[in-house]
């Protein structure tokens, strides 16, 4: 069986990423098929991958520009020649998926969602701050990008999507019905300790992530909040905290975990596709207080591994902190829901998933 993998860009680190690198644990010598590809701003063990990128990586200042050129992949990764290849897995939450399958070929994508910025535009803008002449002239170059979308969804054999609320879009959008597989998340070993007194909260410090909303609620409340991270909204965020809050910046991975171990609970305000760190937190022991939205759905059970607040607002948060104080929290119990999502079950759904389905398509 000759196996393709297929990634949109190997140009940041990041959830998807954390996927590709399980996919290519199941087919090690598979190459990787990308757009552009950054040695410096991924892990050191990619550089052993065979990793075979388009002629986009000859594009000047791509490193800088590469969201700039986004009516370039379609072509990019339609270029690729996959006629060696009887079964192809992308990894793809814009472009990858798009490639050309052979006849007769597998063509499994793994999707974190279908194209953020030509569904959701009016999100996507307002996350990215465009306006202006900008944002005027992307409409019809999104409207073209919307029509190449769905039509190269038609190339793929079979759908697997994050969460729910993924399946539910690639229905929405494309049509088509898909497999709920989450995404691997790497447990650190489990320690049973007594929580500290502080809540956590963290990530990339961007507006859609809603850490605005945690910091209010915690000033408010005067209760010890830690935010770990860094992003473009920082100096926002710190001018709005309260003597109660604690910015630790970038932090190492042992010291996030000691903060994981460590909170009372931790603060998921935004909506995400699916989100990582509810479980990362979980699989410490740890509650999550998380907005009623996205992937945090699918992974927090209320009243047992945490509680849901249902309007993005500070007000909402802070009862639901509330709240979550007056419950007695079963730490072990709390892990043991977060190994449902170790990368070891990842890795056996997905080859469970891939023989049943390619065997079905080539008997």
């Amino acid at each position: 069986m000759q196996t393709a993998l297929v990634h949109d860009y190997l140009n940041q680190y990041g959830g998807a990423e954390r996927v590709l690198e399980a996919l290519h644990e199941i087919v090690p010598h598979a190459p990787v098929y990308t757009s552009i590809y950054d040695p410096l701003a991924m892990p050191l063990e990619m550089q052993s991958w065979d990793i075979r990128t388009s002629w986009m990586q000859h594009l000047p200042a791509w490193r800088r520009y590469f969201r700039h050129y986004f009516m370039l992949y379609p072509r990019a990764f339609e270029a690729f020649d996959m006629r060696p290849y009887n079964l192809i897995i992308s990894s793809s939450s814009a472009y990858g998926k798009g490639i050309i399958p052979p006849p007769g070929a597998t063509h499994i994508c793994y999707c974190h969602t279908p194209m953020r910025f030509a569904w959701q535009t009016e999100q996507y803008v307002a996350r990215e701050r465009i306006d202006g002449l900008r944002r005027l002239l992307m409409q019809p170059m999104l409207a073209a990008l919307r029509h190449w979308d769905v039509t190269s969804a038609a190339r793929v054999t079979h759908f697997i999507a994050n969460s729910k609320v993924v399946a539910a879009r690639i229905n929405t959008h494309y049509g088509r019905s898909a497999t709920v597989i989450p995404p691997p998340v790497d447990l650190a070993p489990f320690r049973e300790q007594p929580a500290g007194d502080y809540y956590l909260t963290g990530g990339r410090l961007v507006p859609y992530k809603r850490i605005d909303l945690a910091i209010r609620a915690c000033s408010a409340l005067g209760v010890p909040l830690v935010v770990f991270g860094e992003g473009r909204d920082k100096a926002e965020l710190m001018a709005m905290a309260g003597p109660s809050i604690r910015f630790v910046g970038r932090i190492s991975e042992q010291e996030r975990l000691d903060l994981y171990a460590g909170c009372k609970a931790f603060l998921f305000p935004g909506e995400e596709d699916f989100g990582i760190t509810p479980l990362e937190a979980m699989a410490a022991g740890r509650p999550v207080i998380a907005f009623h939205g996205g992937g945090a759905l699918d992974t927090v059970v209320e009243g047992a591994t945490g509680i849901f607040f249902h309007t993005q607002e500070a007000d909402a948060l802070r009862d639901a902190i509330t709240r979550a104080d007056t419950i007695d929290w079963d730490a072990a119990a709390i892990r043991a829901h977060a190994e449902y999502f170790g990368r070891d079950r990842f890795v056996a759904r997905m080859r469970d998933f891939i023989a049943n389905h390619h065997e079905a398509v080539n008997g």
